[in-house]
């Protein structure tokens, strides 16, 4: 890895008992989203039990319907896994609740965000750089590749440097980075995931990136496939995932073309996704309903269940550190960095602890990786200033903040 990013310089709750079956992962699609009724929300919350996005859509259909008391029972589970409500919220639901469960509800919702802030600061981008999505570290620090979804190029540093753009030809937005176990090859997602469509179109798939800007590795995914998310399992295949179609693909050592792991029509936004130590299965993000597990053998999916109270969703970043499953959690309230123990089969989650939460210096953490027990990602992400691409109206970019934050040895 260090080779790659030098020559880059020169030139990215339901407990589940033991021996019990995983539980079934329930398809999704852009309909799931449209349930509204307090059946067909309870039948959800049953089937993703530490999803806090169906339980906050719960408590708004059982507010609607005057629900008080099923209300209250999803504001106290909410509690129980840390969700922390907005101002206008925390004064709207006692009205709405009803005056027999206002005074209940107002303690559940004056709980305020705990705040852990753990991390150093390893580098700053400057506000050039554009879009950041994500960062690879090299071990020991010895420089780093991060990506620009807005600018389509690279940036590479090397220590005690400056970053430097590195144009990747033929790009289209960059986004997800990882690398091949032993270091000697990069690869980028490369696709329209901004909405910006460029002409002439840019290369759509993964890019391979082997220290030669004039000599890269193009995989291209299926028609109408934008993957971003990436990782790599020990037998050097690829994986990637497409959080706007919601397929899973993947592309073995050798691979002319990217294949589908999973079809659209089972997840609805997969995103951060990690492989077990053994390369049997694949722990995957899908943002609003929880973490999956996908056998590599078969391609059958389950639940990651958890025995523990914990919030499962708003998963953007995931790796697998030692035996636990180290999750960037920008999509709950409080944005948090989580890290969830496995049990020794690896089919659900036995304790969890927090490393990171409600950091007063992010914006949005989004996509890192891991190195010599440290989390490096990106902690003020940009995306809400941005559009197709380009700055929004009356927007400025900034620089992008690079943390680390130490895991503990495995």
């Amino acid at each position: 890895m260090r080779a790659l990013v030098a020559a880059l310089v020169l030139c990215l709750a339901a407990p589940l008992c033991a021996g019990e079956a995983s539980p079934a992962w329930r398809a999704v699609d852009a309909s799931t989203g449209q349930i509204a009724d307090v059946a067909g929300l309870e039948q959800l919350a049953s089937d993703f039990p530490d999803s806090i996005s169906v339980r906050v859509r719960l408590l708004n259909a059982q507010l609607e319907a005057g629900q008080g008391e099923g209300a209250l029972a999803s504001l106290r589970w909410l509690a129980a896994r840390g969700h922390v409500f907005s101002e206008r919220a925390k004064a709207q639901i006692p009205a709405l609740i009803g005056p027999a469960h206002a005074e209940a509800a107002r303690t559940y919702l004056a709980r305020p965000p705990f705040i852990i802030a753990a991390s150093t600061v390893f580098s700053t981008l400057p506000a050039e750089a554009g879009l950041i999505e994500s960062v690879i570290v090299v071990p020991g620090e010895d420089g780093a590749l991060a990506s620009s979804v807005s600018r389509r190029t690279l940036f590479a540093l090397a220590r005690l440097s400056q970053w430097i753009e590195v144009p990747v030809p033929r790009a289209q937005a960059l986004s997800g980075l990882t690398y091949a176990p032993d270091g000697s090859l990069g690869w980028v997602a490369s696709a329209n995931i901004d909405g910006l469509a460029p002409e002439p179109p840019g290369f759509n798939g993964l890019i391979g990136l082997t220290g030669d800007t004039d000599d890269l590795l193009m995989i291209p995914a299926p028609a109408g496939v934008a993957v971003s998310d990436l990782t790599v399992g020990p037998d050097g295949t690829v994986y990637a995932s497409d959080p706007i179609g919601g397929g899973v693909y993947r592309a073995k050592p050798g691979a002319k073309a990217l294949s589908a792991l999973v079809p659209p029509g089972i997840f609805r936004s997969p995103q951060g996704q990690a492989v077990s130590a053994d390369g049997a299965r694949l722990y995957l993000s899908d943002y609003r309903y929880g973490l999956a597990v996908i056998d590599l053998a078969s391609g059958t999916v389950t639940r990651l269940a958890s025995d523990v109270e914990a919030a499962l969703d708003g998963v953007d970043g995931l790796w697998l550190h030692g035996g636990e499953l180290i999750a960037v959690q920008n999509g709950t309230s409080p944005m948090r960095i989580s890290a969830f123990r496995l049990s020794e089969d690896g089919t659900r989650i036995t304790a969890r602890r927090v490393l990171e939460q409600a950091h007063p210096d992010w914006t949005e953490p989004l996509g890192g990786s891991i190195a010599d027990d440290v989390l490096y990602y990106v902690a003020t992400g940009q995306w809400d200033r941005y559009d197709k691409g380009v700055l929004r109206e009356g927007m400025e970019a900034l620089p992008t903040v690079i943390r680390r934050l130490p895991l503990g040895p495995r």
